[in-house]
């Protein structure tokens, strides 16, 4: 974290009310893995060890079982404990501009400071003001779709959501570990799921003896409820992946210069998958950070590019803004509507939906 907001948020970390705080926000991790380990303890000792009786089949429910065990635990373990990113110092206010922000009489007068201090930042995203987004408690300029946590009392890079079941912020630091997490959770629940069912209908005509039994009642059922959360929340991403927007920008369009659009970072389907997985195949469905480009700058649609201060349409981002880190490069050329020289279909051709599909209430899980 930044020395700016460490120490302003250095009277709220001192005390026990602030530790307990802290202790609270792990129990829906803790209660996760406490699920997850008893489900271990029941489909492999309860299942496959004590109730399954040919040995073929109980090798292929140990080998695949393993496999999707160890992919979900890994995800699950990046999701929860992948650091954020810290925006760049050179969106920081400098203490003599904010000093000036916080004494000017107006809001236009502030309006221009702003402005003024944004002409060498890459930044395309205003408020419905059409304002350059500011954040009073980081006391910096937000980048492209950067947003204020109040959990996490910082600005996270392409925010989607605060999960509470990962107690973390999930953005571009870990978008991708999220979206695997939620796959392997749903393959997960499905194979045990199916591999139970017999012994589940076994269960019910009797044939099954001992306590055992129970804890296979219950893995069935678990695994099916949690099965069918996770699909409504699994998919509604794949749909925000697909269209390149997050969960905040799914209900609240990214406002630019000319206004409002949702599909304004869209750049077809496969480049907007690329964007968060890479472009190594090999690696896509690895809890490995692969995602393009560095959290700050974004390719736009065509009608948005030239309306910011920096940024080159026609060549990569910037891969380093001066404070040690270096990030993947990412180009695109508006040309041939490419992106890292894959050929797509054209970003004012493609075709959207009206709306995302509804987010039920079964997606409140994640």
């Amino acid at each position: 974290m930044y020395i700016y907001n460490t120490v302003n948020r250095m009277g709220k970390q001192n005390g026990s009310c602030w530790w307990f705080v802290k202790a609270v926000k792990w129990i829906p991790v803790i209660f996760i893995l406490t699920i997850v380990l008893w489900s271990y303890y029941a489909y492999v000792v309860q299942l496959c060890f004590y109730t399954v009786d040919n040995y073929v089949q109980k090798a292929f429910y140990l080998f695949f079982y393993h496999i999707l065990f160890l992919l979900f635990l890994w995800s699950y373990w990046q999701t929860v404990f992948t650091d954020l990113i810290e925006v760049p110092y050179k969106f920081k206010i400098p203490d003599v501009e904010m000093e000036k922000f916080q004494q000017a009489e107006t809001e236009e007068a502030q309006r221009q400071i702003l402005e003024r201090f944004a002409q060498g930042l890459p930044v395309t995203n205003r408020t419905i003001k059409g304002v350059i987004r500011f954040c009073e408690k980081c006391q910096l300029i937000k980048p492209d779709r950067a947003h204020h946590c109040s959990v996490c009392s910082t600005c996270v890079l392409k925010m989607d959501h605060h999960c509470p079941w990962v107690n973390n912020c999930i953005g571009f630091h870990n978008y991708k570990f999220f979206m695997l997490f939620l796959a392997y959770a749903l393959l997960y629940c499905i194979f045990i799921t199916a591999t139970s069912l017999q012994y589940l209908i076994r269960f019910w005509k009797g044939e099954l003896d001992g306590m055992g039994r129970f804890h296979l009642l219950f893995l069935f059922f678990v695994a099916l409820m949690f099965a069918v959360s996770l699909n409504s929340l699994f998919f509604y991403h794949c749909y925000l992946v697909l269209h390149n927007r997050s969960t905040l920008e799914a209900f609240t369009p990214p406002m630019f210069r000319t206004g409002k659009d949702k599909d304004g970072f869209s750049l077809g389907k496969y480049n907007n998958f690329q964007e968060v997985f890479g472009d190594n195949p090999k690696l896509w469905f690895l809890p490995i950070f692969t995602s393009l480009g560095n959290g700050v700058t974004y390719p736009v649609r065509a009608q948005h590019q030239g309306t910011s201060n920096t940024y080159d349409s026609m060549g990569s981002t910037r891969n380093s803004f001066g404070d040690g880190i270096n990030f993947p490069e990412r180009l695109c050329n508006e040309d041939t509507h490419t992106l890292l020289g894959h050929t797509t279909q054209q970003w004012g051709d493609e075709t959207e939906l009206d709306s995302p599909p509804p987010y039920g209430s079964q997606s409140a899980l994640l």
